[in-house]
């Protein structure tokens, strides 16, 4: 997706917020609504600089920034202009190109691939007085304004950019009133002291909004045959009785896991420049996959864009001691020093933007994915609409993976309850915890017999204290309140579930626990407020997080990257 459209994904002021950097752990106080002391900002171990997001005071050896004008000297209004798109269908088959790791060098600072990407030179020291205010946070103008349309089922690996739908949006940096700045001598808006208010020239652009035309295509994947359909009985669901719910201790800073200045070097490594989400499961005893959303090459900035991008790609990680951050050993890979995307997108807004995976599992030798396919990106901050809410497979291990064509929860009308899951086996059953497209509603219960994961027809809702079959739109909430990024496991050392989400009534990451999936679920206790992270979203748990020790990843939209996050926990046994 583009620059601006993520943009306006996720731009909400307040709502997002939560954690990182490179420096010392710094443990956060469970509330706290001012400004933090200004520090440098994290460098990792090769002098390379990376990004705190912590809300800090300014840098007190800097000029304060100029007083902001009362109003801009123009306001850009888009207008939609229909533009016909011809989009194959069928999808094309996904590039399945994989290439081994090359080793990484011992020196952790040596460029593996200086054919493929150099070492950045050093800047010169900016004069104190043209330094911009916190100038290692990148700026939205800075941000690539407009980006070709990529071919059509385009795959990993491939220079293009996403297609914005809009070549003059309201976050598009346009010429539009770029050169009309409050000092240019331009008499729009212009007061001259005369007394006469200001007001701003009204500017209309228009912003071309992609019509898919379907038309015939080339090859395509074979045709799956469907499950044979299961009818499942009516079965009795009751809550369990409460539990305590989680004592906080303390929640620390560790680590940053992508982009420039982190310890994993993954834009030098692997050409990681920009991503989010970090979702973890385990793959096998000792090995540990991590997934992770958009992801943008060189040119990656607030909120994403660049070169090269990629609806999601995976990593993976051995490293146990997660208390001094989260190594990164491999990605999977179409070539050298290149990590690939995993699941094909079309990246045509209105028909399929984006795939954006939600949560992972493995049952014996075969992994599991849920993803989203994203038709577009809207307006409203926090609110996307899907096409609908998928399943896909690997039995290589993670290195390729095939969509399931009859696994797949339709959003008709928008309404569908389970558009964006986070799936958990345990003991007999998968269960599949949901929430509708968007940030703004509730968690949803579904479970299935792990035979039968990949047929929808097997699946039991919960509704009304039991569970149903064919019932998925009627599905009972878990939890009032709205539910985002959800993240779920089965806690083995306290015998409780425990699911981590961003609650975005009350701009905070949130972690609660109950005896069994369909709770009674605790109320929901505080890790993080946004108001000292601001600009952060996401909470995915790291599956090796103990009773007392609970990792789990969150993303940063101003530096696009994800970070990890250490809280300690009253353990109840």
């Amino acid at each position: 997706m583009t620059n601006r459209a993520r943009h306006r994904k996720l731009l909400l002021p307040a709502l997002f917020g939560v954690l990182l950097t490179n420096v010392p752990t710094l443990s956060t106080p469970l509330a706290h609504a001012t400004q933090f002391p200004w520090a440098p900002p994290p460098v990792n171990s090769c002098g390379e600089i990376g990004y705190d997001p912590l809300n800090r005071a300014p840098d007190p050896s800097l000029p304060p920034p100029p007083p902001l004008p009362p109003a801009p000297p123009q306001i850009d209004i888009p207008y939609p202009v229909p533009e016909f798109t011809p989009v194959p269908i069928p999808d094309p088959p996904q590039d399945k190109t994989r290439v081994a790791q090359t080793p990484l060098p011992s020196d952790p600072c040596h460029n593996p691939c200086p054919d493929i990407r150099d070492n950045p030179k050093p800047k010169a020291d900016p004069k104190p007085e043209d330094a911009p205010h916190g100038e290692d946070a990148p700026a939205l103008e800075d941000a690539p304004s407009e980006e070709p349309e990529p071919d059509n089922g385009s795959s990993s690996g491939s220079s293009d950019t996403p297609d914005s739908g809009s070549s003059n949006g309201p976050d598009s940096g346009s010429s539009s009133g770029s050169s009309d700045g409050p000092d240019s001598g331009s008499s729009s808006g212009s007061s001259s002291g005369s007394g006469v208010p200001f007001l701003p020239r009204i500017q209309f652009n228009p912003e071309p909004e992609p019509i898919p035309i379907p038309v015939p295509g080339g090859p395509s994947d074979e045709p799956q045959p469907a499950p044979p359909p299961v009818v499942n009985p009516i079965e009795p669901g009751p809550q369990s009785a409460p539990v305590p719910p989680p004592g906080v201790r303390s929640v620390d800073l560790v680590d940053q896991v992508t982009g420039h200045g982190s310890n994993n070097r993954t834009d030098m490594r692997w050409q990681v420049d920009g991503t989010d989400l970090g979702l973890m499961w385990e793959t096998e005893p000792g090995k540990v996959a991590v997934v992770f959303g958009d992801t943008f090459g060189a040119g990656s900035g607030v909120g994403g864009g660049g070169e090269d991008w990629r609806s999601n790609i995976l990593a993976y990680s051995t490293d146990r001691e997660l208390g001094d951050g989260l190594s990164l050993d491999t990605f999977v890979q179409d070539s050298r020093c290149h990590a690939t995307e995993i699941l094909g997108s079309r990246k045509i807004k209105n028909w399929e933007t984006t795939t954006i995976p939600t949560s992972g599992f493995a049952i014996g030798d075969r992994q599991y994915l849920s993803y989203m396919s994203v038709n577009r990106w809207s307006r409203v901050p926090g609110m996307w609409w899907t096409n609908y809410g998928g399943l896909a497979y690997s039995d290589d291990g993670g290195s390729t993976w095939t969509k399931d064509q009859h696994a797949r929860w339709e959003n008709f009308f928008g309404l569908g309850k389970f558009q964006v899951s986070a799936m958990v086996p345990r003991g007999d059953y998968v269960y599949m915890f949901g929430t509708p497209n968007g940030r703004v509603g509730m968690i949803g219960l579904a479970r299935v017999a792990k035979a039968d994961v990949l047929n929808k027809s097997a699946y039991q809702y919960w509704v009304d204290g039991n569970w149903a079959p064919a019932a998925e739109n009627n599905a009972s909430p878990l939890v009032l309140g709205p539910a985002s990024e959800l993240s779920v496991r089965y806690d083995e050392a306290n015998n409780q579930w425990q699911m981590v989400y961003l609650d975005v009534s009350t701009n905070k990451i949130v972690v609660r626990n109950a005896a069994s999936p369909q709770g009674r679920w605790t109320d929901g206790v505080q890790l993080v407020s946004t108001d000292d992270y601001p600009k952060t979203y996401g909470g995915f748990i790291h599956p090796w997080s103990t009773g007392k020790d609970l990792y789990f990843t969150i993303s940063e939209w101003d530096s696009y990257n994800v970070y990890l996050m250490h809280a300690q926990l009253d353990s109840p046994n």
